[in-house]
């Protein structure tokens, strides 16, 4: 089943930018996606990289061929591939990345291991990839309030 963040709210509709679960599987399986690409896609292929389950070794590799032929249809160009992580960050709910600490000590939030626990790795995706350097991260915040990880004033 699709899950969209309400930080992504104001793009899901039209899916004109990747949502954070294609992103999540685009990590998962290793292969590099330009927002360019994306945009070549209909609507119903970038419908069908939501809703295409990227979780067991076969589902993971099936991804992974659909979406090398698609972007291959869609730019005339095999897409770069990336290195899979065997056991990534966000898959780790026993030590919060001290980058994203470091993060949500900028907006003053101090994240603790119990908070870290509760998330779906989804959820500590999305914060990871949001508080990187260099990433636009107007939505670290909205995803940290939507996530119940800051106190309410």
């Amino acid at each position: 089943m699709a899950v969209f963040f309400e930080f992504e709210a104001d793009f899901v509709d039209s899916l004109r930018c990747i949502p954070m679960q294609v992103r999540y599987k685009l990590d998962t399986s290793g292969i590099k996606l330009k927002l360019s690409d994306w945009n070549n896609m209909t609507q119903a292929e970038r419908e069908a990289l939501v809703e295409l389950p990227c979780d067991t070794e076969s589902e993971i590799q099936s991804y992974q061929e659909n979406l090398q032929q698609l972007i291959l249809e869609r730019t005339g160009t095999s897409p770069a591939k990336l290195p899979i992580e065997p056991y990534p960050a966000w898959m780790n709910a026993s030590t919060v990345p001290a980058s994203l600490q470091e993060k949500a000590q900028e907006i003053g939030v101090t994240l603790t291991l119990e908070q870290w626990e509760t998330l779906t790795p989804l959820q500590r995706f999305a914060l990871i990839k949001l508080s990187r350097s260099g990433h636009e991260n107007r939505n670290f915040p909205l995803a940290m309030a939507e996530f119940h990880l800051v106190n309410s004033q």
